[in-house]
């Protein structure tokens, strides 16, 4: 499951409304839906974040907080450690062949680690070239 579809199906669940009912009002399929919640479909687009968050009345700090979540909801992450250090080189492949291993925990005190040493600034995003 990733961070948007957890937070997707919370929100539906918590107003009471089924998969076919909200899967209908967005013009999307029900099972388009529910693999969204599973984290078996990729990262949702921007325009289908905020039909969501127009469904649901959110705004301000919700709808930004829903659309990061779905920015962090890529279920396949790829690092690009090119041009970076040896020891971050290490460390991204260290992460990705124990990812899968590591309990929640671990996972969550990793999490808590990169959020405080991260500078605050949007995501990097690629220029179309």
């Amino acid at each position: 499951m990733t961070p948007f579809g957890a937070r997707l199906r919370d929100l539906r669940r918590q107003r009471g409304i089924t998969l076919k009912e909200m899967a209908a009002a967005l013009n999307v399929s029900a099972a388009y839906l529910s693999a969204l919640e599973h984290g078996k479909r990729g990262q949702p687009g921007p325009g289908l974040v905020l039909e969501v968050c127009g469904y649901f009345g959110l705004i301000w700090d919700e709808a930004e907080a829903l659309k990061r979540l779905a920015e962090l909801s890529k279920p396949k992450v790829t690092l690009d450690a090119s041009g970076l250090s040896v020891q971050a080189t290490a460390f991204a492949n260290r992460l990705a062949e124990c990812l899968r291993d590591l309990d929640s925990d671990a996972v969550a005190a990793l999490d808590d680690l990169l959020v405080r040493v991260r500078p605050k600034r949007p995501p990097h995003r690629r220029q179309p070239k």
